[in-house]
Formats: C-alpha cells, structure tokens, sequence
C-alpha cells in the first residue's frame, strides 16, 4: 500500500470503517480475529481487504456534521456536557438576535455574559477560588468549537476578549485583591473587560507604546490613549499596558494596570465603524489624567511586556481553534448549496472541479485542526506553545480567507448578497490575519524560533 509507516494505518481506519459495506469487512473482521492484539497487522489486512474486494466508498453521514473533528484524547463526557451547554445559550440566547446585534454595530454583552457567567462559561481555567471551573484548557477548546455555530463571528470575538484575552495576566500574576475585584465578577458575568495595548500609532509593534502610567505618591496617573479596543464601548475596566518607567530597555518599562474605566479622566472618543465584524464593538479611548491605585498593577512592575507575550499566545490559540469548525461550516453549507442549485439542467455539485476543491479545502482544515490540538496539548503540559500557538494563528487567517473565498464563488451572486450567511463570513474573515498579531509578525516570530533568522 505503500505506507512508511504502518503504524498510521489505524489512524486512517477511524475514517475508513464508516464507509465500508458489512459484506466487504467480513474477511477484514476475521483477519483481526486472527491476529489478536497486533494492531498494525490487522489494519493492513483490513485496507488489503478493502483493496482486494473492490468495495465501494459511499458518503458518510457524519463527514456532514458541523462538529468535524479528530478523534481525540483531550474529549470526555464532561466536554460533552460543557459543549451542550454552549449549544443551549448560542440557539436560545445568542444567534435569535446576530442580525439586531450586527445593524445596531454591538452585541448585548451585558445580557449575555451574564447567562454565559451563569453557566460557568467564562472562567474555564481560571483558579476555583475566584469563581473558575479550574479545568485544563481542553475545555476551552471544546467552548470555541461549540461557538463555531454563532452566526456572526464578531460575538465570538468579543467572548474571546472576556475569556482568554484581558483575564490570563491577572489570573496568574494579579493580586488577591485585584482577582477579587475584577476577575471574579468577570467570570461571573458582572463585568465585561477589555484590554488595551494598540495605539493610533503602533499595532503589532507593542514596545513602541506611548502611553503612561506615572507615579505620584501612592497612585498612577495615565495619560494617553489607545485604539481598535474590542469592547471598549461597553466595558468595565481594561486590562491597560502603559510606560510605568522612563529609562531601561523598553521590555522592562511596562507594566499591565487593571483600570476602572468609569475613572475621571477616562473618555470612549468614539466606536470605529469596521468592514466586518459589526457585532463587536471596537473603540479608540483617551486618558487625561488618570488616577488609578498603584496597586493596581498586575504582578511586577516593569514586567507587562512579558505578561503581554504570554497573554498573546493563549488570545492566538484561542482564536485558530474558533477557526476550524467555522471552516467545517462553511464547507458543509456551500456542500448543500451546490447539490441544491441546479446549474445547465444538473445540480452544482456534479461538476468535479467543485467536488475536488472542497475536498481539499477540508484536507487542509483537518490538517490545520490537528496543528491546534497539538498546540493545545503543549500548553496542558505547562510547555511554551509560542511557535506553534504563532504558527496556528498564521495559518487560520490564511486558511479561513481561502476557505470562504472559494466556497463563496460556488454561491455566485446569492454569495454576494446579505441574505446568506457566507458574506458576512467573507467580511468577517479578513480581521484574523490582522488582529491579535499580524501575519507578518507571526512569520517574524516563526523564523526566529526556527532558526531562519536571527533573534
């Protein structure tokens, strides 16, 4: 058969049982009889039994399923449990409003963070002792799968933020006092957080932040101001980097503030209209003077640039498992579309071209997928998952625009209307090779751990 290794056979009978008829395993069956517990051997008699019988390959119903995934290690009956309760919130109390949400430029977070609080939903892996489930981040994979099904992409993100984008620094370094303040009543749905690292001038380039936050006796005045703010138009307090010193390399003079945002001070300039993405809400805010506790800074000073770094990597972990059943989805929908939509008297999906392609598209999101869990599993270990959480990240704003650009062409001009969900998912998509860490960055990052370039 040609394998160089066959201990990947099994592997591909996860995908072959399915589809082969009872009549054609029969010898295959009594070939693993045969041979007991030697796994391999009996997978090769079973594709050589395949093979030698002709059988016929037919569809299988569950490569229909949204939920496509690996079979996997990481899944329990609790992450079946966690994934129904997902389920129940994104059919009753999310995808009934997208359209209201997406029109009115902002989602109902307020509402919803509360029922996703209620649920347990929004503190995964944060410590018990301030109101987290305290489980492994196999969870949180199984939430961004099940949040897959929401209907615009832009709620996901804004859930992104709350959950693994402003709490991870102050859950791990934060104070008692700051987790009691602002982490708890995060997880519980009370308030909704943001984090503020971009500015008007500087994206990616976070060293070069302006921002600061000076001491003056016992507290930190900040002065500045910071953009492209997901939630910033509704949130409570933000997770601030700003300049705490004025000398030293510019790594260690920053630090991560927990901040009020109903501070004097404090001003939401304006919500930025976006290309797509309309249920999340995106500010620029200024500061004027600003005056927070010292002690609300996150861990050591001089120490929110590290914290920032690793922040990053489970924001851009996250965000590519999110990626891969949105992918199915589309996939799978534009699958129906063409078997519905007849085309010169024959249905779409006939045409081989179409077949070929999105069989394609869907190797690559499978293997795409298993680059997530593979990241997903270093970081259980407690390992650094920068290079493949950077390399995960590159991959799913490059897969995800290729993915809904192609199956888009297959729609013709219902793609190109609002009636259909694949346009809102073509405008949505751009913002994954942008937001969180652009692409070129990510390959920046790449070709320094792999030692392409030099660091």
């Amino acid at each position: 058969l040609g394998f160089t290794n066959i201990a990947t056979c099994p592997l591909l009978l996860t995908f072959l049982a399915p589809i082969v008829s009872k009549a054609n395993r029969k010898e295959a069956e009594e070939a693993e009889r045969r041979h007991g517990a030697d796994v391999s051997k009996c997978a090769v008699m079973k594709l050589l039994s395949c093979v030698r019988s002709g059988c016929r390959l037919q569809r299988v119903p569950h490569l229909d399923a949204l939920h496509l995934r690996f079979s996997s290690s990481f899944f329990t009956e609790q992450h079946e449990e966690l994934r129904r309760s997902v389920r129940k919130i994104v059919e009753k109390d999310i995808n009934p409003y997208v359209d209201q949400w997406e029109k009115a430029g902002q989602f109902d977070g307020r509402t919803l963070f509360k029922k996703m609080g209620d649920a347990g939903l929004l503190g995964i892996t944060r410590p018990v002792e301030f109101g987290g489930l305290g489980l492994d981040y196999s969870y949180t994979v199984a939430l961004f799968e099940e949040l897959a099904a929401v209907n615009a992409s832009g709620v996901v993100t804004g859930i992104l933020v709350q959950t693994d984008i402003c709490t991870p620094a102050l859950a791990r370094y934060g104070s008692d006092e700051l987790r009691k303040q602002f982490l708890t009543p995060s997880i519980a749905g009370d308030l909704i957080g943001c984090v503020g690292i971009s500015e008007p001038h500087c994206g990616s380039d976070v060293a070069n932040i302006k921002t600061t936050a000076e001491r003056r006796g016992g507290d930190l005045v900040i002065n500045g101001g910071k953009m492209w703010i997901t939630n910033g138009c509704q949130a409570d307090w933000m997770c601030l980097l700003a300049n705490t010193r004025r000398d030293g390399p510019r790594h260690r003079t920053k630090s991560l503030i927990c901040l009020p945002l109903k501070t004097p001070g404090v001003t939401v300039a304006r919500s930025i209209k976006k290309m797509g993405q309309h249920s999340s809400d995106t500010a620029q805010l200024f500061f004027e003077d600003v005056r927070v506790p010292a002690k609300n800074i996150i861990g050591e000073e001089g120490m929110g640039f590290i914290y920032q770094m690793l922040q990053f990597q489970e924001e851009r972990l996250a965000a590519a498992i999110s990626c891969a059943p949105v992918m199915d989805r589309i996939i799978r929908e534009t699958r129906d579309y063409c078997r519905q939509r007849k085309v010169f008297g024959a249905p779409l999906i006939e045409n081989q071209v179409i077949q070929f392609r999105l069989a394609e598209l869907q190797t690559e999101v499978e293997a795409f997928r298993a680059l997530c869990y593979r990241a997903a599993g270093q970081l259980m270990e407690g390992e650094n998952v920068t290079l493949l959480a950077s390399m995960a990240k590159l991959k799913c704003g490059r897969l995800l625009r290729e993915v809904v650009d192609s199956c888009l062409q297959y729609w013709g001009g219902m793609g190109y209307s609002d009636e259909v969900l694949i346009s809102r998912s073509f405008r949505d998509a751009r913002l994954f090779s942008i937001g969180g860490g652009a692409d070129e960055v990510m390959l920046s990052i790449i070709a320094k751990m792999t030692g392409s370039a030099d660091k």
